[in-house]
């Protein structure tokens, strides 16, 4: 149903009117507008905005635009739930385009109407398009932007596809490549497609990237559905390529592959277009017996075809015969193409391109190659008709080109044969073609490059179009659903309020157990963690004490042995007896550490003396220190500071009262230092100590944790060339 729209323009003050007139014409300008419902001045968002100039928009979600124009424009503004507006810009003022009985469509209905419209249209345009393919590409193009505009908000990939895959071949046939390769490659994005590919592939040969060409087709040779006349195109497109590189024997096996399916499905014309690339392919190869051997198989095929393909084939095996200097034979096919080429049509005489050929075939060019193969041979008189016919036809044909080279040949000729007076007045007209012909030449370099920078503009425009189809949808959803969020606003925040107050008394329930029990947990993982570690008797001393009572026997020192094994014997009782206890009384640490150090001393008494001291005003029975936590360090003090001292070293254990509720308990030795012994050990030694030392570490962090920082300790050099160790470990008080 057809609905009214009116446009009521605000004009601007008289000044403005005034330099809008001065400037009337001669510039580009940028206005804003906007579309909505009269009465309720709700924004229309989605609506197409476009000139005859080839600028183009959408409304935004409040249902404003901008677009480019200048005076004179034609503004069109389109939407299936209103009648187009068409108006003529006359000045830069604002443009309001108020709607009268708009209602919001339903996206039923929409999208019913979206794709009547574009199962429709989209067709009918890209058909357009390939009828103005190769007669006017701006038409071409310009239908071709209609379809993709035609998609509208449906994200069709498909058709989309569809659109830019006719965009390349557009571009393609017009010999713009790098444009042809980007919209291939932007339809392959939107939907794969093996004749999209395959366009691709031929287009990076044209543009001449081989290695391009070679990938494209290559990504479709393992491919199961591809149709035999696919696979054709496929195999022979990898056969232009690998001539292309200049891998002959390649080439030819790709064509052959080709050949093979082509004869199988009856595709007639691919066989008669193969056998002449394999003929060329030797022909390149410099393979004349093999390439004469293709081409006769060419020829014959090609007469069975339309007789424009025979021409071409003819014309084709001509230039190898010419370059064979083969001028007989030569000369008997371009008769043989002049005769045929004068029972066409006009029309169809005149559409004698070859694909992927430099030259066309006309009937002045067939004559002046005529006439150069007399020449070749020195037949003057024969090539003087050939070239008069060349020069006459492209003079009726307007082909300045040939009529350039035929007309200096002749002059040519004429010297040759010693007719100067000819020579000269030939001459004097190839100079009037060539002087005509560098105007038309500088005319058609403008040309060309006014047609570039359009080329460019409408391509930047396709390019933006999917982008801004994109955009107007995401704000037409947004919109959607703030109307829809704005309904449902009210029912909401009830909701969120009454499940926030119960959230919150859930959560605050949760985090008191949750408290609790991590902080149950807590203690629970510490105390087991202690009880793990206290466990963990460092093995070195156990197995070095083993060893050396192994020592004592070995030696038939008996009384020895038993006495060793006895202290070790009560030292281990002891280990076993605190193993359970967080903390045990200081004076049975330190019964302990003596018991060690003289086991220690027993073993190695050439290597270290040593000497316990303990400050008289320390109240011993006032600390508790935790099991065993003093042995490890004085362990590494004598194995990997004393025992490999070459002179006898010394131990010192000192306890002295740091304050009232702490005291500091220092291990010191003037061992080899931590530096050298890390050298000295191996990795087992190294993995070893890590443990020892992990374990102590961890033993004091859990401690720590539970009662408040008890214990502390601090290992550093004695002396500055890293000598010497010096551990001091600071126990406070309960």
């Amino acid at each position: 149903m057809q609905k009214r729209a009116y446009i009521f323009l605000l004009l601007c003050t008289t000044a403005f009117f005034g330099f809008s007139q001065i400037q009337r014409g001669q510039s580009n300008f940028e206005i804003t507008g906007s579309v909505k419902e009269r009465n309720t001045h709700t924004p229309i968002s989605g609506v197409s905005v476009s000139t005859k100039e080839g600028g183009y928009t959408t409304t935004d979600a409040r249902g404003e635009f901008r677009i480019t124009v200048s005076v004179g424009d034609e503004l069109i503004v389109e939407s299936p739930d209103f009648e187009t507006v068409r108006y003529i810009i006359r000045n830069d003022d604002d443009v309001d385009v108020l709607v009268v009985d708009y209602q919001e469509p339903k996206k039923e209905s929409a999208k019913k109407r979206s794709t009547v419209a574009t199962a429709g249209q989209h067709r009918q345009y890209l058909d357009s398009a390939k009828l103005y393919m190769k007669n006017d590409i701006e038409k071409s193009i310009d239908f071709i932007t209609r379809s993709i505009e035609q998609l509208g908000r449906r994200g069709n990939k498909p058709e989309l596809a569809s659109s830019l895959s006719t965009l390349g071949e557009v571009y393609q046939h017009h010999k713009q490549y790098d444009l042809a390769i980007a919209n291939y490659k932007d339809a392959l994005e939107a939907q794969k497609s093996t004749r999209t590919t395959i366009l691709l592939g031929n287009t990076y040969l044209l543009n001449k990237e081989f290695k391009n060409a070679e990938a494209t087709f290559l990504s479709l040779i393992n491919l199961k559905s591809i149709v035999p006349f696919q696979k054709v195109q496929l195999l022979e497109g990898l056969g232009d390529t690998y001539k292309s590189l200049g891998l002959i024997d390649k080439a030819v096996a790709y064509y052959n592959e080709g050949l093979v399916i082509a004869k199988k499905n009856q595709i007639t014309p691919k066989i008669t277009d193969l056998n002449s690339k394999i003929a060329e392919a030797y022909a390149k190869d410099d393979r004349t017996v093999e390439a004469e051997g293709f081409f006769i198989n060419s020829l014959q095929l090609s007469k069975n075809q339309a007789p424009q393909r025979a021409i071409q084939e003819n014309e084709k095996v001509a230039d190898f015969y010419s370059k064979k200097n083969r001028y007989d034979e030569e000369i008997e096919l371009r008769k043989e193409s002049l005769s045929e080429l004068k029972q066409l049509p006009r029309d169809q005489a005149q559409k004698g391109a070859v694909a992927g050929r430099p030259d066309t075939i006309t009937a002045q060019r067939i004559n002046y190659k005529i006439a150069n193969a007399y020449i070749a041979q020195d037949k003057l008189d024969e090539a003087i008709p050939y070239l008069e016919k060349s020069i006459d036809e492209a003079d009726n044909e307007d082909d300045l080109l040939v009529q350039k080279d035929a007309t200096r040949k002749l002059s040519e000729v004429y010297r040759y044969k010693g007719d100067f007076t000819k020579a000269l007045e030939t001459y004097q007209k190839y100079v009037t073609v060539v002087d005509t012909l560098y105007v038309r030449k500088e005319q058609e370099i403008s040309q060309a490059a006014r047609f570039n920078r359009e080329i460019a503009s409408k391509q930047s425009r396709i390019s933006g179009l999917e982008q801004e189809r994109q955009l107007s949808q995401s704000k037409y959803d947004l919109a959607l659903t703030s109307q829809e969020l704005a309904q449902e606003s009210n029912k909401r925040q009830r909701w969120i309020i009454y499940s926030l107050l119960f959230g919150m008394l859930l959560t605050a329930l949760a985090a008191f157990f949750f408290y609790r029990s991590n902080k149950q947990q807590k203690l629970a993982n510490n105390l087991l963690a202690l009880k793990s570690l206290r466990s963990q008797m460092n093995p070195h001393f156990i197995f070095n004490a083993l060893n050396s009572v192994n020592n004592y026997i070995a030696k038939s020192d008996e009384r020895s042995a038993n006495r060793y094994l006895s202290e070790f014997s009560t030292l281990m009782r002891a280990v076993l007896e605190n193993s359970e206890e967080d903390f045990i009384p200081l004076s049975k640490e330190l019964e302990l550490i003596e018991l060690y150090v003289k086991l220690e001393h027993s073993r190695f008494p050439d290597k270290f003396g040593y000497e316990i001291k303990v400050d008289q005003r320390i109240d011993i029975d006032a600390f508790q220190i935790p099991p065993m936590l003093l042995q490890p360090y004085i362990e590494n003090a004598i194995w990997h500071g004393l025992r490999y001292k070459e002179e006898k070293g010394s131990l010192q254990i000192d306890l002295a009262q740091k304050d009232n509720d702490a005291i500091t308990i220092t291990i010191t030795d003037d061992g080899i230092g931590r530096k050298k012994s890390d050298q000295l050990k191996t990795n087992n030694q190294k993995k070893q100590k890590s443990k020892g030392m992990g374990n102590i570490k961890k033993r004091i962090a859990i401690l720590n944790d539970m009662y408040k920082n008890k214990v502390t300790v601090a290992i550093c050099d004695l002396n500055d060339d890293a000598s010497g160790t010096q551990v001091v470990l600071t126990l406070k008080k309960d």
